[in-house]
């Protein structure tokens, strides 16, 4: 990876042709016929001559497929009885129309689009650091306030550092982590996947399987993947940095990406979801399962009213003891 230069990009990971995003050919392994299929539609097919599964070898390159998968671990039992946990941990705030419609058995298996990115990388920060010499308090009552001196140093970093099978979203809308509108996040938490694990792609893998379609290219996930780079930079640099402890400021930064391999792959999820009604649409809930390692996470709708009560109860609870570790001190 240390050696990557330019942008590397496998035939799967290739720009989606506008004229045929929809489109892909698939050869026959069995008996070598070539059939164009709707992807809009269907992403698997059985061959009219032999009916084997068609396994894509050839396809347009217009990333209606990926160029690997990895393949399930985790049953759909197992699933289940993880989402089965999940949500009984939370059901005392949770909705109540969430709890009556809640049926763990209508689970799905979905393949995510993800885009997996080796890379070659180097960035400098800059900025600055604090070293706390002195802490003092002023004033009393009310006025008292806390103050510190500290010196001052500019302080710069130099890192060269490799990525090796970074996931990106590749399905826009999955990629869309609006929290007001959607959990999406949810999928994140679920990583990571043991990617090295992953096989070539073949079609037969998709047989009952729910899989979304990549629909962003590399091109547009590019400023995606320089935002991660700078977050993995910015964490290389944090143990040369302990001495400052008041902290650093970082106010400059600078990038340069060396080299990029870009790999389109299916990576397995089970899934429950649940629609909150509301305004603009309400909220799909999830609660995800990795289907290799079966970690999982998930959002449950809860009852605003309960949450707020137990607050409250809280809230009077310490305040009760307070006053009487008060009482008892006076």
């Amino acid at each position: 990876i240390d050696q990557l230069k330019g942008t590397v990009i496998a035939s799967g990971a290739r720009d989606i042709a506008a004229d045929s995003a929809s489109l892909m050919s698939f050869k026959c392994t069995g008996c070598g016929a070539e059939v164009t299929v709707n992807t809009e539609s269907a992403m698997t097919a059985r061959c009219h001559w032999c009916r084997h599964v068609f396994g894509v070898n050839e396809q347009v390159p217009n990333g209606a497929v990926p160029d690997a998968v990895l393949p399930f671990h985790i049953s759909k039992d197992d699933a289940v009885a993880r989402i089965r946990q999940f949500v009984g941990k939370r059901q005392l705030f949770a909705l109540k129309a969430f709890k009556e419609q809640f049926t763990p058995e209508n689970v799905v298996a979905v393949y995510m689009p993800y885009m997996i990115v080796d890379g070659n990388a180097s960035a400098d920060v800059a900025g600055q650091g604090e070293i706390k010499t002195r802490e003092y308090t002023q004033g009393s009552g009310d006025n008292k306030k806390t103050y510190y001196d500290a010196d001052v140093y500019q302080v710069g970093r130099h890192v060269d550092f490799t990525v090796d099978d970074l996931p990106l979203e590749s399905s826009s809308e999955r990629g869309n982590l609006d929290t007001r509108v959607n959990t999406n996040n949810i999928i994140n938490t679920i990583l990571p996947f043991d990617t090295k694990n992953a096989v070539k792609w073949n079609a037969s893998y998709l047989v009952g399987i729910t899989s979304e379609k990549r629909d962003s290219d590399v091109e547009q996930l590019r400023p995606r993947l320089e935002d991660q780079l700078l977050s993995i930079a910015r964490a290389q640099v944090q143990a040369s940095t302990s001495r400052y402890d008041r902290g650093v400021r970082w106010e400059h930064e600078r990038l340069d990406v060396h080299g990029t391999r870009w790999v389109s792959m299916y990576l397995p999820v089970w899934l429950y979801s649940y629609h909150q009604p509301g305004s603009n649409g309400g909220m799909l809930h999830y609660i995800a399962v990795n289907g290799r390692t079966g970690e999982t996470m998930g959002s449950v709708p809860i009852q605003q009213w309960k949450l707020l009560m137990a607050a409250i109860t809280v809230g009077t609870f310490l305040e009760g003891i307070a006053l009487w570790i008060l009482g008892s001190s006076s």
